[in-house]
């Protein structure tokens, strides 16, 4: 199938951007890399009237140091760069990890750090892992600018904070704190498919060698990503023995998430692989923290 007939905008600045969006509201949709918007409109599941092409707006593609230690990504970085990118690697070496799991290499050649970000797909990777990373979106519209966090940003079922005139411009990834580990797992049934179940951790110990602070965030498990925050209070506080990263990963599968049953896997199945991959990731992140100090 084809789409039905829409007006397309290919603007060059941010401004003419956020003009267009003012102009159409509800009416238009923002276009990206295009990876996933293209063939829902193809199958006519999206029905925009307007297109704003991002694509020629060149202050949207940077990735930059902050002056925190943490870095900043414009929202159209294409997602090969930020997997290649040596001060990503340095800086958030969670979204570095995270990155080669994304789609397949030809699909992250076009798809951008920011669209994934703003699609909010449940099965995504990224609102995962920016949600345990904290991370900090920089939402424009000709009213002015706002950031918002992680957490107040995904909202629901592809459903985020942003406002029909608002663009998602930047993503601020902050500085790990010392002594923090990081992990990320998924299981998928190939490589490069959605992942049927999969998690972030990223662990920080004090100097008593004990857990001070922990996140385990979700996704594919709910309406977007699912932080597990009881399993978090299982861990801190605690010594990250076996038993007590054993005692998290039951908390996380059995009262932090409630995932549905489908064609590719049962509730029952979702639970046993969120047990298994939370264990790994935070047996994983607790040893890097350690290793780290």
């Amino acid at each position: 199938m084809k789409p039905p007939p829409f007006q397309y905008f290919a603007p060059t600045t941010v401004e003419e951007a956020l003009a267009h969006l003012a102009e159409y509201g509800y009416d238009a949709k923002v276009l990206a890399g295009g990876q996933s918007l293209i063939p829902t409109m193809n199958f006519r599941l999206a029905q925009p009237a307007v297109l704003v092409d991002l694509n020629n707006i060149s202050e949207l593609f940077y990735i930059r140091p902050d002056e925190d230690g943490g870095v900043r990504i414009g929202a159209m970085t294409r997602q090969r760069q930020v997997e290649r990118d040596p001060l990503v690697a340095e800086r958030a070496p969670l979204v570095h990890e995270t990155m080669p799991h994304i789609a397949h290499p030809q699909i992250r050649n076009r798809g951008t750090f920011g669209g994934s970000i703003a699609h909010n797909d449940p099965a995504s990777e990224l609102p995962a892992v920016t949600t345990a990373l904290n991370a900090r979106f920089r939402l424009r519209s000709q009213a002015g600018e706002r950031w918002v966090s992680a957490d107040e940003f995904f909202l629901g079922l592809f459903y985020t904070a942003l406002e029909p005139d608002e663009m998602l411009v930047e993503v601020a990834l902050p500085a790990l704190p010392p002594r923090t580990g990081w992990a990320f797992r998924e299981m998928a049934r190939r490589p490069g498919d959605y992942a049927l179940v999969g998690v972030a951790a990223v662990v920080t110990l004090d100097e008593s060698d004990l857990c001070r602070q922990a996140r385990l965030v979700f996704f594919s498990v709910g309406e977007g990503p699912v932080e597990a925050r009881q399993a978090a209070d299982v861990l801190t506080g605690e010594k990250l023995t076996p038993e007590v990263i054993q005692a998290a990963a039951e908390t996380a599968a059995t009262a932090d998430i409630d995932p549905s049953s489908d064609v590719h896997a049962s509730t029952e199945f979702r639970r046993h692989l969120a047990r298994v991959l939370a264990r790994r990731a935070l047996e994983e992140a607790a040893e890097r923290a350690a290793g780290s100090g």
